[in-house]
């Protein structure tokens, strides 16, 4: 006859056994990584101008991928971006305004071969009314100019642009990004300024599109740096695909 305690003992056991089973599953078996679902999170450096439009992709990456975090995007000039990057700076993904600083990046090792996915032209931005009259880039050169400075991507645009159509300027004041450049047109601190096309949307300022400013492009790249998380990844590959490109092309960007 078998014994009734050791009968009890063994049905609690293979009850705990089965409970535990079904009620503490491992974080490996999780339904998200069950079902193939992309987790995890997103550091994102990317160029002043740039911004809204990262935040719009970005929530439309994140509608996507419900269970994936993009952490608040870190916008600043290309070049200081990159420079925080060589110095231990953590991010996933990198996109710049121009290909060049992007290089400088690749130069480093902390990263492959980006590829562009977006492109901007310049155009003269004044303060609404246009006060000083400024319709030319002959104007700027008489005008309270404010520019990028020359080693970030808008400046190196402005120097070009400059350069082609003969135009020599004593700027007021050389920004590390097109941000700032803007927020000084905007507050009345300057006649004028060369900003991207793009920057002026929904801004209380008035813009002229200077001679030969389709001549002078900026190529935005972007790439996931070594490291980089699945996510990380994943975000670069969105922002090269159909839902990205139309919001980017909403906010004036122009294709590759």
């Amino acid at each position: 006859m078998i014994d009734r305690r050791l009968a009890g003992t063994a049905a609690i056991a293979l009850a705990l056994l089965l409970g535990g089973c079904s009620a503490t599953p491992s974080a490996d078996s999780s339904p998200s990584a069950a079902d193939g679902e992309l987790t995890g999170e997103v550091t994102v450096f990317a160029a002043a101008s740039l911004s809204p439009v990262f935040d719009e992709i970005a929530e439309a990456f994140t509608e996507e991928h419900p269970a994936v975090e993009v952490a608040p995007i870190v916008y600043d000039g290309s070049s200081v971006l990159v420079t925080q990057l060589a110095e231990g700076a953590h991010a996933d993904v990198l996109a710049t305004a121009d290909e060049r600083t992007m290089q400088t990046l690749v130069d480093t090792g902390l990263a492959a071969h980006s590829e562009p996915f977006a492109t901007n032209t310049l155009v003269i931005a004044t303060p609404a009314g246009n006060p000083a009259g400024v319709t030319s880039l002959a104007d700027l050169a008489g005008a309270t100019t404010v520019v990028c400075a020359p080693e970030v991507p808008c400046g190196a645009a402005s120097k070009e642009l400059l350069d082609r159509a003969g135009v020599s300027i004593t700027p007021a004041s050389l920004e590390q990004n097109v941000s700032a450049v803007l927020q000084k047109i905007v507050a009345g601190e300057a006649d004028a300024g060369l900003v991207y096309a793009t920057d002026v949307a929904g801004e209380d300022v008035e813009s002229v599109v200077p001679d030969g400013s389709d001549e002078v492009v900026n190529s935005y790249p972007i790439v996931a740096l070594d490291g980089s998380t699945e996510a990380g990844r994943a975000f670069v590959e969105f922002v090269h695909g159909p839902v990205a490109r139309q919001i980017l092309a909403d906010h004036g960007f122009g294709a590759p």
